[in-house]
């Protein structure tokens, strides 16, 4: 049992009232009752991540009275990238913002954190639901990066893209069907860079607002790279460019 799991109505409920950072919460099937009814109302409000589950996955996770429901207290604290950008700008530098489109393997987050970190990336985004939980296993793998790079979780990353490219900053996906290569690409400017997930690379809800996409070269006969390697070779890029302008 880790500390930042709590199960049982009112503990949750008392987590939400204090304003903690829960990851997600797991609720069984089919339940009803005022005090479930007083959570789901309040999850929604506060735009928690949530999923149904049959009473037997609650029962592996702890053998507690979880009544049912059972929460993840977040690791890190969020922040907002509508508050990251102006502050950097007015620090007279030029973002370096990197979306993770639904990156799931906790140990590929920790990795791409930990890169992310040593690039001096100036925030990491998140989608709100579908990707890794940020648990402690996530911050040990990120050797603590996560406790050091600004983290953003927006439940709209198509108005967070929207926002960055009216702030002047140019979306980069990777993209495995691009024509350039990522080496070509200027990155001396504002630049925020968008990384699929490991199966199904990026969403087209974002991938056709970007401004431009790029790609690794490929010699193997393997078709991909790891997500947290291929991340880490173009944000060193970017950090090469930089220096050597």
């Amino acid at each position: 049992m880790q500390e930042t799991t709590i199960y049982g109505f009112r503990p949750i409920l008392e987590a939400i009232a204090n304003e903690k950072t829960i990851d997600k919460v797991f609720i069984q099937k089919g339940l009803q009752g005022d005090l479930f009814k007083d959570l789901f109302i309040k999850v929604r409000h506060h735009k928690i991540p949530f999923q149904y589950v049959p009473v037997e996955k609650l029962n592996k996770m702890t053998r507690g009275n979880h009544q049912g429901v059972i929460a993840f207290l977040s690791a890190i604290e969020y922040q907002s990238i509508f508050d990251i950008v102006p502050t950097v700008f007015e620090l007279g530098r030029n973002p370096f913002i990197l979306i993770l489109d639904k990156i799931t393997d906790v140990r590929n987050i920790g990795a791409i954190a930990r890169s992310a970190e040593c690039a001096g990336v100036d925030a990491i985004v998140l989608p709100l639901k579908g990707g890794a939980q940020l648990n402690d296993d996530a911050v040990k793998s990120s050797c603590g990066a996560l406790l050091k790079v600004p983290v953003c979780r927006h439940s709209n990353l198509v108005e967070v893209i929207n926002f960055l490219k009216d702030s002047g900053i140019e979306l980069v996906a990777v993209y495995e069907k691009a024509k350039n290569m990522y080496y070509n690409k200027d990155f001396t400017q504002p630049v925020a860079i968008i990384m699929g997930n490991e199966y199904e690379g990026i969403a087209w809800d974002y991938l056709r607002e970007c401004n431009d996409s790029i790609k690794i070269p490929m010699v193997g006969t393997i078709d991909s790279l790891n997500v947290s390697v291929a991340t880490g070779i173009v944000l060193f890029e970017v950090v090469k460019q930089r220096i050597e302008n």
